[in-house]
């Protein structure tokens, strides 16, 4: 997987995001316009990109970065498969992949928001299948009937304690450590 920005992004993510016949093409416009704003400002444009590519094709990317005024908070504000790809797994080898770039990061809780009409329905299924949890509705956001649903993830590691059987109330062990909604055992 790719970090890095090249001009020919630009009409790559433009591609992939129109071929998927979700978004309106004021929307496919800012998905191109995003990789150009990185490539002008860099880091400090905020954004940060993942390419998976297929020998010299982007089949999928994402797009992510901090929650300005926020503690450790991220959004992903694009992920996309081209969809002649789909089917193969790049959708979660991308999101794991972002995950994994914002915990090295120091980054704590991820968001991800999408449509409620019935269009959107597999890309719903697909957060929760990544172990992403609804946190909210916005109603009637986009227009009237649809509305902004907003799922999130904890990447914090926990530590999962047990009572070791026959010992004082305050003696624990620790059992395993574990990512909420991912465990690394």
């Amino acid at each position: 997987m790719r970090q890095s920005v090249r001009s020919s992004d630009v009409e790559s993510v433009k591609r992939i995001v129109r071929s998927t016949k979700f978004f309106n093409e004021a929307e496919v416009e800012m998905a191109g316009e995003l990789v150009e704003t990185y490539l002008e400002q860099g880091k400090k444009s905020g954004y940060r990109f993942l390419f998976l590519e297929e020998g010299t094709r982007i089949a999928g990317y994402a797009c992510y970065g901090e929650i300005p005024c926020t503690r450790h908070r991220y959004d992903l504000y694009w992920i996309a498969v081209d969809p002649g790809k789909q089917g193969k797994g790049y959708g979660r080898k991308l999101i794991e992949r972002v995950e994994e770039e914002i915990r090295k990061s120091g980054g704590r809780k991820i968001f991800v928001e999408t449509s409620s009409r019935n269009k959107y329905g597999p890309t719903r299924q697909f957060y929760r299948a990544c172990g992403y949890q609804e946190e909210a509705q916005l109603k009637d956001f986009y227009s009237r009937g649809d509305h902004k649903v907003i799922f999130s993830k904890n990447l914090e590691r926990t530590i999962v304690t047990e009572r070791v059987p026959g010992s004082r109330p305050k003696s624990l062990r620790v059992r395993r450590i574990q990512y909420r909604a991912h465990v690394d055992v």
